[in-house]
């Protein structure tokens, strides 16, 4: 009897390993799906990836974006490139949402962050919501810092 429970659990086990290794997969796969649209300018399949109610959070601090208004920003555009350097997924206990942190490149801007929210639904993984940074380095941070605050008293003083 402890044979088959033994037995039983081994199968439980590598079946439930199975299961998440395959929602890592199809998470990275929407998300893969995500970059390569957004590099050949397909709107249509960009924006299919994401929820009807989703959020962009641009880098600039006043880019928080619905879909529309984030599709009125983008179409107009031949689109922009980042290749995915590292990805993290992980997943709520009952595996209908996840979570991802990525390190992207970008020819004019290095090293971005990717971060957000997918969630699964009938038609497969869509994006809820979408946070591009660009990681500052530690040693670097104060004196961007201080440049983004003197360009934002100077924006509410209205100079540029």
């Amino acid at each position: 009897m402890r044979y088959l429970f033994a037995l039983f659990m081994l199968f439980h086990f590598s079946f439930a390993a199975q299961a998440v290794e395959d929602e890592t997969s199809a998470v990275s796969k929407t998300l893969d799906q995500y970059h390569a649209a957004a590099a050949s300018a397909d709107w249509d399949t960009y924006f299919d990836l994401l929820t009807e109610d989703a959020i962009f959070l641009g880098t600039d601090a006043g880019e928080r974006w619905d879909k529309p208004t984030f599709k009125s920003y983008a179409e107009p555009t031949d689109g922009w490139t980042y290749t995915l350097r590292e990805r993290h997924i992980n997943f709520t206990p009952d595996g209908n949402s996840a979570w991802f942190d990525e390190l992207l490149d970008n020819e004019k801007y290095g090293t971005s962050r990717g971060t957000g929210i997918l969630i699964r639904t009938n038609a497969g993984w869509k994006i809820s919501q979408y946070h591009l940074t660009f990681p500052i380095p530690n040693d670097l941070a104060a004196g961007i810092t201080q440049q983004i605050q003197v360009f934002e008293q100077q924006q509410k003083l209205g100079q540029k």
